[in-house]
């Protein structure tokens, strides 16, 4: 039988690397959506990169963006996928403050644009939105696919766009489209100006003696973090089931930023309290103040379970920068954006 073909966009990502090594080692022919940029922008895969005149060569990249449809619509009937993964978008909140015509555009008419490409190519396949739990914004936790939206950032209401135009062409045209509404996961990919890796990379070189204070902004946000790799694992069984629905994944744990902090100073037997430094510029004009995922529809219906907690998590990715730190020799280049006055990465 002919290998599933899969079409991944935001592949470059640190759930998009994650997701093309699982299709790879599961046999997919992956097709991956990258950016055209003046620099190389693969770094996360290309570890798993294979060269296109090889025969055997089942990972294939093309330019493109989501703003730009009929290049969508192309690809996609050209590739006619089996299987479709949204994952590209302006993923950043504190940044879609800043930008949020930017996160509108590329995060939830982006979304749009993708559905209609599939639409309108004729391609039997099926397809996965990247939701993500700052939907749920001000809702109480715990929050399950049950709970109301109540976004507080224009990213968060951007994906609420992009959710319920996945559950209206589900319904609208048959399109077997799900919803994975996946809270906080992150990993040793995590870009560098998230706040759990911001966090990391500063133990990492703060032990090395290469800076001596992190700034952070609101130390109080209770977040429900999980491992990325384990949340790809549960988007591709989300795309397994007879019938489209939409699911939440989570570990139900409840950490404060402040809790991930001292974890990973910990781990590298530091005092968080001598490093770390609140600004107020890290704060959001809107925060959201507890995100608790119920994965229970997952467990039951997809069997998904996850097994790393929030504090190996930490340990986890401190390891990663710290022999990352050491593999290069013990320098990292220091750029203003990810320390300096325009880090936006106070918000989790």
């Amino acid at each position: 039988m002919a290998a599933k073909r899969a079409f991944v966009t935001g592949i470059t990502g640190q759930d998009g690397s994650y997701l093309a090594e699982l299709l790879l080692n599961k046999g997919y022919e992956v097709h991956g959506l990258i950016r055209r940029a003046s620099t190389f922008n693969t770094s996360r895969i290309d570890h798993i990169y294979q060269d296109p005149h090889e025969s055997d060569s089942r990972l294939v990249l093309h330019y493109g963006d989501l703003s730009d449809g009929a290049r969508l619509t192309t690809l996609v009937a050209q590739i006619d996928p089996d299987e479709v993964y949204n994952l590209a978008a302006q993923s950043h909140v504190r940044v879609s403050f800043d930008e949020p015509e930017h996160t509108g555009d590329t995060t939830g008419i982006g979304a749009m644009r993708l559905l209609e490409a599939v639409r309108v190519a004729g391609v039997r396949c099926r397809y996965y939105q990247a939701s993500t739990s700052e939907m749920f914004g001000a809702s109480p936790p715990p929050q399950n696919e049950d709970t109301p939206f109540y976004p507080r950032s224009p990213y968060g209401a951007a994906k609420v766009y992009a959710y319920w135009a996945t559950k209206n062409y589900r319904e609208a045209y048959g399109l077997h489209a799900v919803n994975g509404i996946l809270f906080n996961h992150e990993s040793p990919r995590r870009g560098e100006t998230f706040v759990t890796r911001k966090i990391t990379r500063a133990v990492a070189r703060i032990q090395a003696g290469l800076q001596e204070h992190v700034y952070l902004g609101n130390l109080d946000s209770i977040r429900d973090w999980g491992y990325a790799p384990e949340y790809v694992e549960g988007m591709w069984r989300m795309l397994q089931t007879d019938e489209p629905d939409d699911f939440v994944l989570a570990t139900g744990g409840n950490f404060t930023v402040k809790d991930f902090v001292i974890a990973s100073f910990e781990r590298a037997g530091l005092d968080w309290e001598k490093h770390v430094r609140f600004d107020e510029r890290y704060l959001r004009p809107t925060e959201v103040d507890a995100l608790i995922g119920d994965a229970t529809k997952a467990h039951d219906k997809l069997g998904w379970k996850t097994q790393v907690d929030t504090e190996e998590l930490a340990r986890i990715m401190v390891d990663a920068d710290i022999a990352s730190l050491a593999h290069e020799g013990g320098h990292w280049i220091d750029r203003p954006d990810l320390d300096g006055w325009r880090d936006p990465a106070g918000a989790a």
